[in-house]
């Protein structure tokens, strides 16, 4: 039986949940789901210019999993832009910092209940 999956510490729910081509024509374009804990991924390395160590010990989580989760979103965004897919973000296992507000790194702020 697997463990079961540990909640992910994250600052914030990003501003917006769906981004997507600009195209004009109304076609059916495919979705790619990205959870919120892969969005905080992208947010820490690649936006805060974290190392995955950090990001893994502002998450709360191990480093390898921080490897695995930054690989998946990583490779969704990829696919959005060179496919032209929508993107959507929710959902996933996460904690949300109640110091959000501040723009904190989140390292010492209080948890709340688990965001299933």
């Amino acid at each position: 039986m697997p463990r079961p999956t540990k909640c992910r510490q994250i600052c914030c729910l990003p501003e917006k949940q769906n981004f997507g081509p600009l195209s004009s024509s109304k076609d059916i374009v495919e979705t790619i789901h990205m959870t919120v804990d892969e969005f905080e991924t992208i947010r820490l390395i690649d936006l805060e210019r974290l190392t995955q160590i950090q990001c893994a010990r502002q998450m709360k989580i191990a480093r390898t999993t921080v490897q695995s989760i930054y690989s998946s979103a990583r490779t969704k965004l990829a696919e959005c832009i060179v496919k032209g897919k929508e993107l959507h973000i929710n959902g996933g296992n996460y904690i949300l910092c109640s110091d959000s507000t501040k723009k904190c790194r989140c390292i010492h702020c209080p948890k709340k209940l688990c965001n299933r």
